[in-house]
């Protein structure tokens, strides 16, 4: 059960710090050794869900549930992963299941708020776009037709979804469908929009002939003039004339002040300028005007959005992780869960920052050394992990560590901190000799043998380092016949052995066992003469 926890708070380091596939190796390596473990399944599920794969987050939320039918955490996950997959109803019920059994839960009532939200919306527009096609003479024919309905409303959950754009772009009466439902022109699969504040992806290549902008004559006259004041303001956007673009994206707002892109691209022209409170400011403005006239909530997402890229700029951290989850909250995109990722990083970096200060660091690594005396290596391990929060530079913490972790029979724990003391100081002779102290705990005599090498290159006199790569040595020499058949099959050992210099020093060696000190200096000669040790042909007495 140790080996199940130790994997559990690593899957759950690597999930707080954003590294989502890492934290799902861990709750799954945990998994293999406790498939009854419901904690596990629901870890696994939330590393699923941060990184994309809602079919694999349901799938271990279906897990958790049946594993522990009264635990409300469960449902919430499961609630969650089908909110993702767009199947409202069934995550509306997995939240009120989860209520029934913890009625006072906040994040079940939340998600249960947040689901009937979307699930109201997606109605909305699924009617909406149920008319504009029972409008159009070619589309209204096709609504008789029950699998095309079923169609129409999976589109209206999420009227962009990539994998529908990817699967669906060759069927015709899905690019049409797309035409009157989203105002779009997709006549081939290679048609996208010009660059706009709105759309400032990679632009295609331009083509021969520059396209009549649109007249809007079937409009209304304020919103006709609106419309063209904003394409003049997205002409000099283009160019990089933000005055311009102001001037006529604010007129846009005279002739209809009930239109949020309006408002979005003055953000984004304040946002070029590096005006961030300003850019903010209007998408402040942007959303309240969304709101009010029932925006598509993609559009909301958008102006949330470029606020959390404003603070971002502004390396305002949190704040930008807020607007980011609003953002997410109105439209899941992959873009916008890098950018989620990408904060999260950064706070958590941040706070590991502010946290350093070497002097408390020094005394939490007192009272490490206090409890270490007394043989509480248990406490002693809390105050050395503290300390090394607070100086994780510091290669002695990681060695003091690794002794506790020693003592307590961690082995694997004590060899990780070890590695990490001898990567930041390779000349820290106490990291080596740990390391090889703890290898021999784990029958690894050979990488044992070659970590006490490390430390005899550093201080061939050593005593302590001698001692242990004397035991190394004699522990792999306790089937002589054996060893000395596989060395002879080696051709590296031959090749050793035929070495006329390598014979000189054994024979020196023989003459004068204080040459092997000398000779350990030299990594190359140590390298052979540990490889000869290794399979018994010679012995250090």
């Amino acid at each position: 059960m140790d080996q199940v926890n130790q994997l559990k708070e690593k899957g759950n380091a690597a999930l707080a710090s954003g590294n989502y596939y890492e934290a799902i190796k861990q709750y799954t390596e945990a998994i293999a050794i406790d498939p009854t473990n419901h904690v596990l399944f629901s870890n696994r599920s939330a590393a699923y869900a941060k990184a994309g794969d809602y079919a694999a987050a349901l799938e271990d939320a279906n897990k958790t549930v049946s594993l522990n039918p009264t635990w409300s955490k469960g449902y919430s996950r499961k609630g969650s992963a089908l909110a993702y997959l767009g199947r409202f109803d069934e995550a509306i019920e997995a939240y009120d299941k989860g209520l029934e059994l913890d009625p006072g839960n906040q994040q079940l009532a939340a998600g249960l708020a947040e689901v009937r939200k979307h699930e109201v919306e997606s109605r909305v527009n699924s009617q909406m776009f149920i008319d504009k096609l029972k409008a159009n003479a070619e589309t209204r024919e096709w609504l008789k037709d029950p699998e095309y309905v079923k169609m129409v409303e999976q589109l209206a959950k999420n009227p962009l979804d990539i994998q529908n754009f990817e699967m669906k772009m060759n069927d015709k009466r899905f690019r049409t469908t797309l035409n009157v439902m989203l105002g779009f022109d997709f006549g081939n699969a290679m048609d996208v929009d010009p660059p706009t504040p709105e759309n400032k992806s990679t632009p295609p290549p331009p083509p021969k002939e520059e396209p009549p902008k649109p007249t809007y004559e079937d409009l209304p006259e304020n919103r006709r003039l609106a419309l063209q004041e904003k394409d003049r303001g997205n002409d000099f956007y283009k160019k990089k004339d933000f005055e311009n673009a102001l001037i006529h994206y604010r007129k846009a707002i005279e002739h209809d002040s009930t239109d949020i892109t309006f408002y979005t691209n003055i953000a984004a022209v304040y946002f070029e300028q590096k005006e961030y409170e300003k850019c903010i400011k209007e998408c402040e403005k942007a959303i309240e005007i969304g709101r009010e006239n029932r925006a598509d909530f993609k559009l909301i997402a958008k102006a949330f959005t470029r606020i959390g890229n404003a603070y971002k700029k502004m390396e305002q951290w949190k704040l930008a992780k807020t607007y980011f989850e609003k953002s997410m909250s109105e439209h899941r995109t992959p873009e916008i869960k890098t950018l989620l990722s990408e904060v999260e990083r950064k706070i958590v970096e941040e706070e590991k920052k502010a946290y350093i200060d070497p002097v408390k660091a020094e005394q939490e690594k007192e009272l490490g050394n206090e409890y270490f005396k007394k043989g509480d290596y248990s406490t002693a391990v809390k105050h050395y992990t503290e300390a090394i929060k607070r100086n994780p530079d510091e290669p002695k913490l990681y060695s003091n560590r690794a002794a506790c972790y020693t003592k307590l029979a961690a082995f694997d724990l004590g060899l990780k901190d070890c590695d990490q003391c001898c990567s930041l100081d390779p000349k820290f002779i106490k990291g080596w000799i740990r390391k090889g102290k703890i290898l021999q705990g784990m029958q690894q005599q050979s990488k044992a043998l070659s970590a006490y090498q490390k430390a005899l290159e550093l201080d061939p006199s050593n005593a302590e380092a001698l001692e242990g790569y004397r035991a190394c040595s004699t522990q792999l020499n306790s089937n002589p016949e054996e060893v000395r058949k596989r060395a002879m099959s080696d051709p590296e050992v031959q090749q050793i052995l035929r070495d006329p210099a390598m014979r000189c020093i054994l024979e020196q060696m023989q003459l004068d066992p204080h040459a092997l000190q000398d000779h350990l200096r030299n990594p190359d000669i140590a390298a052979k003469i540990q490889k000869l040790l290794e399979y018994g042909l010679i012995a250090i007495h």
